[in-house]
């Protein structure tokens, strides 16, 4: 059995699912997996998601199927022309699974089907709920809660029986601007009979939408109190400008699900997990982008796909490549720029190998952990050329950056390894 769990990103290079809400179903036909419910990107287009959802699950956290199309604009009667499907949500009852949808002007609407993947059946929009990205949760009693909503905006209402309707008189505010800096993109758990709010946080880099904060409360509609940050995506591309995501918990570990942008924009965002802690006190310490994902350190003598960069500085970016054997690679690298990944393990390895293009001579300096370890050296080429260099014996787990200098106003790099 393979007990690997998939790096950052976790699903193929050319697949862009942000907004990903995690659902581990223990009934149904879903049984015994963990599912992924997103809004659809598409590379390179420089608008947020697309008209279709697809449903991605594993039953190993390392190998994931792509289900096909779960739901389109096309297959409502109220929605076609509103151009996109933003963030989803999904619940399971009585054999059914409900999926929560909106579009951009900000009504919400549901969806049925007996299979967790779907193809769900579209209900309708859902009367007297206005605002983007729809969450639900269902609480050990069976009562269920709808989340939407932006600023202070944001509302929460009980569910009715039928899953598709709210109890309008139920209607609060659960969080708000002033005291938990909330932006966008609700997600409720409920944790050792705490209720965990995961939400889109500004309290960073002068309000930019880049962290995923968490707020707990012994209620699931009212008295939340911030606890902090849990991952901030800032770095992973230098135009970054917004995260969300959720929580799970597979096989007693649990996981932040979140997003990283590409391609120098706000767009083409990539589902990224990472493992997280929940203390004795209730409070869940904060965690950094990783390359290595979910799973351990990955083997620095593996080929490492430039594009599994999990921190970029200055001008470079992930984007397509259709000379790179990923589809994607680091391109419009400039003189400084770096790029960061963490985390690698060593075995000895003794020399460094990297692949890289460039319009002038180019050297790409290599780091452990900050301390300098190698460079190579390319000089002026229109392919892609790989170089070696020695370096001393390493061994354990380390974080590898590579900074890039040299006479040339572009570079590209599309992989690196040790051996």
């Amino acid at each position: 059995m393979n007990d690997r769990k998939a790096p950052n990103p976790l699903l193929p290079h050319s697949v862009f699912v942000p907004d990903a809400e995690a659902h581990v179903w223990t009934e149904g036909r879903g049984g015994g997996r963990i599912y992924l419910y997103g809004s659809f990107d598409i590379q390179g287009k420089a608008t947020y998601c697309s008209e279709e959802y697809h449903v991605y699950s594993s039953d190993n956290l390392c190998d994931w199927v792509d289900h096909g199309v779960s739901f389109s604009l096309s297959r409502t009667a109220w929605a076609k022309d509103c151009g996109a499907l933003y963030a989803p949500d999904c619940a399971y009852r009585d054999g059914i699974y409900y999926l929560y949808y909106c579009v951009p002007d900000g009504r919400c609407g549901a969806a049925r089907s007996d299979k967790p993947w779907g193809p769900f059946e579209d209900v309708g929009p859902i009367a007297g709920v206005m605002g983007i990205d729809p969450a639900v949760f269902i609480d050990d009693d069976g009562q269920a809660y709808l989340y939407w909503g932006q600023f202070d905006n944001v509302r929460v209402a009980k569910l009715k029986d039928n899953m598709v309707e709210i109890d309008e008189s139920t209607v609060c505010q659960p969080l708000s601007v002033g005291e938990h800096e909330f932006h966008e993109g609700s997600s409720v758990k409920k944790i050792g009979g705490r209720y965990y709010y995961l939400f889109t946080d500004t309290h960073r880099h002068g309000g930019r939408a880049t962290s995923l904060g968490y707020a707990i409360s012994d209620n699931p509609m009212t008295g939340f109190v911030y606890g902090g940050i849990i991952i901030d995506n800032f770095g992973c591309d230098p135009k970054t400008w917004n995260n969300h995501g959720s929580m799970e918990c597979f096989e007693g570990q649990w996981y932040i699900f979140y997003h990283r942008s590409t391609h120098g924009s706000e767009y083409s965002r990539h589902v990224c997990a990472e493992p997280i802690t929940i203390n004795a006190d209730g409070s869940i310490d904060e965690v950094k982008m990783t390359t290595s994902g979910m799973g351990a350190p990955l083997p620095a003598c593996e080929t490492i796909p430039a594009c599994r960069s999990a921190e970029l500085r200055g001008n470079v970016r992930i984007e397509a490549d259709t000379d790179c054997t990923y589809g994607l690679s680091l391109r419009g690298i400039r003189h400084g720029d770096s790029a960061l990944y963490r985390s690698l393990s060593f075995d000895g390895e003794t020399a460094v190998t990297v692949t890289v293009r460039a319009d002038g001579d180019c050297r790409a300096e290599i780091y452990l952990d900050g301390m300098y370890a190698a460079s190579v050296s390319a000089a002026s080429c229109d392919t892609y050329r790989t170089v070696t260099a020695a370096i001393p014996p390493v061994t354990g787990t380390h974080t590898v950056e590579l900074r890039f200098f040299g006479d040339f106003a572009s570079a590209d790099c599309a992989e690196f390894s040790f051996a």
